[in-house]
């Protein structure tokens, strides 16, 4: 049995292989709701699947009744479908060797600008072929010259930051790929003058890790979309790359926290990679 977890611990859950499915998925919701450049989900039967603790912690997301999330630290949860007795779950959420790794990426269509696919698994501009289902079309939000926008998958919460930002990183720790959801986070730093709340702010909840010096995350309390973190002591923000709705005109420049990667996702590209933080940082 597999175990997973939310970032805060409240909710827990196991899965029995075998695993039938692993792939990632680009499409704008999922970058919306886990903050990343692309969710991460394996498939299973359901009837491996078990609830451990902390399903009173959970809360449907008010733009899908598909998603779901802690209300404690907005980890996203797994998704049951009894109908085709299967379980989908975020393989960011999961613990050791899954014994699979991603098979495809699906919605390359509507992928972020600021990420490069560089592994040779095949390709969908939508759904892959064995997969009849509609496409759901969100429109493009149009540039504005020397700002960068952002909202969570409701709209409710919107946000902007002025000029260039500070750097954009690939983090692969664990409190990372758990706060995400996905096989890594990919943050964008910004000084915290630089960041302006066009609506929302009061709706965006934060959660720190106790035993963190700092990690932290932010969401959105009735969707569960990844938030700007402002952090005071450090004098910038730590904004979620998959809530961009305009490119930033920056690109990651590392991967960072190898050392803790998932095992099941292997790292391409030619992108430095540091088994912590660079030395830099």
């Amino acid at each position: 049995m597999i175990k997973g977890a939310c970032l805060c611990g409240t909710v827990r859950y196991e899965i029995g292989g075998p695993f039938q499915t692993m792939l990632n998925c680009h499409c704008s919701m999922c970058r919306k709701f886990h903050g990343s450049a692309f969710a991460t989900a394996v498939v299973a039967p359901l009837s491996g699947f078990r609830w451990l603790a902390g399903e009173h912690a959970i809360r449907t997301s008010c733009a899908s009744d598909h998603r779901s999330f802690c209300v404690t630290c907005g980890s996203a949860m797994p998704l049951l479908v009894p109908e085709k007795q299967l379980a989908l779950v975020h393989a960011g959420n999961l613990e050791g060797d899954l014994g699979i790794e991603p098979q495809f990426h699906q919605f390359v269509g509507s992928k972020a600008p600021w990420y490069t696919i560089t592994d040779p698994l095949p390709q969908f501009e939508g759904w892959p072929p064995q997969i009849q289902r509609p496409v759901v079309s969100r429109p493009a939000v149009p540039p504005r010259e020397g700002v960068t926008q952002g909202s969570c998958l409701c709209g409710d919460v919107a946000f902007e930051l002025d000029g260039a930002p500070i750097l954009m990183m690939n983090c692969h720790c664990s409190r990372c790929r758990r706060g995400r959801s996905a096989a890594h986070a990919t943050n964008v730093l910004v000084g915290l003058d630089k960041l302006r709340w066009v609506r929302g702010d009061a709706q965006v909840a934060s959660y720190k890790v106790p035993e963190a010096q700092r990690f932290g995350v932010a969401f959105c309390t009735r969707c569960g979309s990844a938030a700007p973190r402002q952090s005071p002591e450090r004098g910038f923000a730590v904004v979620p790359a998959g809530a961009l709705d305009t490119d930033p005109g920056i690109r990651p420049r590392a991967h960072i926290f190898v050392g803790s990667k998932a095992s099941w996702f292997p790292i391409t590209g030619e992108l430095p990679q540091f088994a912590d933080l660079p030395p830099q940082i």
